[in-house]
């Protein structure tokens, strides 16, 4: 079946950085966009970051991280990444990376599998 381990998050200082890694397994990771997503305490499930499938790599980001975070997908380890800089206080949430099937890749009923999340805490 479909898995897809998040790992790497973590607490760290405002101003720092961390790299999230998600690993995929039972599915031709090639062939599938990914994405990351976040979600806070009391709050919805938020679009972080989307990579293209290995045809084609774009990339998108909301304006909240733009500029500081970058995602990556190394296709022969089956990864998918996250460099998260200058973090903030705001960016603290549980982070989940999501295999995309079909829609708005900001949109989170776009995403058919996901992760079990990792935790991200940024400290002020």
């Amino acid at each position: 079946q479909v898995q897809l381990v998040e790992s790497g998050g973590g607490l760290v200082q405002a101003g720092g950085s961390l790299r999230l890694s998600c690993a995929a397994s039972g599915l031709t990771f090639s062939n599938y966009a990914m994405g990351w997503f976040r979600q806070a305490p009391g709050k919805e499930r938020e679009f972080v970051a989307h990579i293209g499938g290995a045809w084609s790599a774009y990339t998108y980001y909301p304006d909240s991280v733009k500029g500081r975070f970058t995602i990556s997908r190394d296709n022969a380890k089956n990864t998918v990444l996250l460099q998260m800089n200058s973090l903030k206080p705001e960016d603290t949430a549980v982070y989940f990376c999501a295999a995309h099937s079909s829609g708005p890749y900001y949109v989170k009923s776009s995403y058919g599998y996901w992760g079990q999340g990792t935790q991200v805490t940024v400290s002020s």
